[in-house]
């Protein structure tokens, strides 16, 4: 009779720990308060595009949480267990660290399965998300960064958030001949050659006239609303940048690109650009915003200033000159003063600006990693790289932010090298180089 006791008592015993264990694993949730008293960590699951600031629907919040992380349950896909570790790691995540997730149940789910699996303990819900706007951060210009069904909204002529006030048009950018456009282009879209903004020999932005014949061409007038997306998203970058310099006083940039479009599961269509009417007039003068572009001179002014800061947005072989990045580009090294504010692996891509999915990295993520090297928001920002694309789309993402006083160095590392008179520099270097 006492061992029946017994291995009733040890059995009560371990179905009281498994209970417990389960109790521990199972969701809960916490208030925004509850979890800052904790020093725990929000997490938004959404797409980036409501994170930023974009309202899920007409009166839906605009933004998110105070200091959430963005971890989206649509870019889980494409991220490893590796990457979702160093996901974590790089935003200081302990794995005993409270985290409280907020999103949709299945978008909830889906991440907090995947961070358990990174060993991640203390998960729960956030049960107060979104329900206090006035609390709620957003970028100060997300409506210059579209994403794919507001598009789509806007063809089909439904009411969305931060409309086109006038005329609008939605113009895919690319290199030369539009041999993709041909295949499937986002229906009505229309078509620019990026060697139509700029010209050899340094492929600097052409001159004021014939930029002023382009915009024409394709009926654009300074008040119409201009929608730009690209295979790359630099390349519809480096003709928004361009035509705000122009004077068109709303340019947006589809974030992510095509990729986002097709992703989205959206109509397509292909064939030929669409017959455009073009306009008589610009109607106001070119350019109309001269500041968003400076030359070798006012670059060479910026450098070695604590108000100022001229920005390689090469990758880093290409800041410490191990390579020039470019065929047609012989000399290696950086200006010497410039500071590095990243771009990514080479001179065609942009991971470190980028989410999985090539839509925007979060604004803390790029403000914090620009900080490092004494890049800030209240200083005169020229960004460069070689030749202006990659530079386009970091001062595109720096608009959106609200960074005021920024431009593009146009001629950049082509011009610059060519001077043997402008003082360049190689090797290995840090922050503290260019202080």
């Amino acid at each position: 009779m006492k061992r029946v006791s017994q291995l009733t008592a040890l059995a009560l015993l371990c179905g009281l720990a498994s209970f417990s264990s389960l109790a521990a694993n199972m969701p809960h949730s916490l208030t925004l308060e509850q979890l800052q008293q904790q020093h725990g960590a929000v997490i938004d699951t959404r797409p980036s595009a409501f994170y930023n600031g974009w309202p899920q629907a007409l009166s839906a919040p605009s933004g998110h949480e105070p200091d959430a992380l963005n971890l989206s349950a649509s870019w889980l896909g494409a991220m490893s267990d590796a990457q979702i570790a160093a996901w974590a790691k790089g935003h200081q995540l302990a794995a005993d660290r409270p985290i409280a997730l907020y999103g949709s149940e299945s978008d909830n789910q889906a991440v907090r399965a995947r961070l358990e699996k990174a060993g991640f303990t203390q998960i729960s819900a956030l049960s107060d998300a979104l329900q206090s706007a006035e609390r709620l951060q957003r970028l100060p210009h997300f409506e210059q960064l579209v994403y794919p069904q507001w598009i789509h909204q806007l063809q089909q002529d439904k009411p969305v958030v931060a409309a086109p006030k006038g005329d609008w048009k939605v113009i895919e950018a690319a290199w030369g001949a539009p041999k993709f456009y041909l295949l499937n282009h986002i229906p009505g879209a229309d078509y620019i050659d990026t060697n139509d903004v700029e010209s050899e020999p340094l492929w600097n932005k052409v001159s004021d006239d014939r930029l002023k014949a382009l915009l024409a061409k394709h009926g654009i007038r300074h008040d119409t609303t201009v929608i730009l997306y690209g295979r790359d998203v630099y390349a519809a970058a480096r003709v928004a940048q361009i035509m705000l310099y122009a004077g068109v006083k709303d340019v947006r940039i589809l974030d992510g690109g095509w990729k986002s479009w097709s992703d989205s599961g959206l109509p397509v269509e292909r064939g030929m650009p669409p017959k455009v009417k073009p306009a008589p007039d610009f109607g106001a003068p070119i350019p109309g915003q001269p500041q968003l572009m400076v030359d070798m001179e006012q670059a060479r002014g910026m450098l070695n200033r604590q108000d100022a800061s001229l920005v390689s947005i090469r990758s880093w072989p290409e800041f410490i000159g191990e390579t020039s990045g470019y065929s047609y580009i012989k000399p290696k090294g950086e200006i010497a003063g410039a500071r590095w504010g990243h771009a990514g692996s080479d001179a065609t891509h942009m991971e470190d600006f980028h989410n999985p999915d090539g839509t925007m990295r979060s604004a803390d993520d790029i403000a914090a990693m620009w900080k490092t090297w004494n890049i800030l928001p209240e200083q005169h920002v020229a960004f460069y790289c070689g030749t202006g694309w990659r530079a386009s789309e970091t001062f595109m993402y720096a608009r959106a932010m609200g960074w005021k006083n920024v431009s593009v160095y146009d001629g950049g590392w082509y011009e610059w090298s060519a001077d043997p008179k402008n003082p360049t520099v190689t090797g290995e270097r840090g922050p503290e180089s260019v202080r």
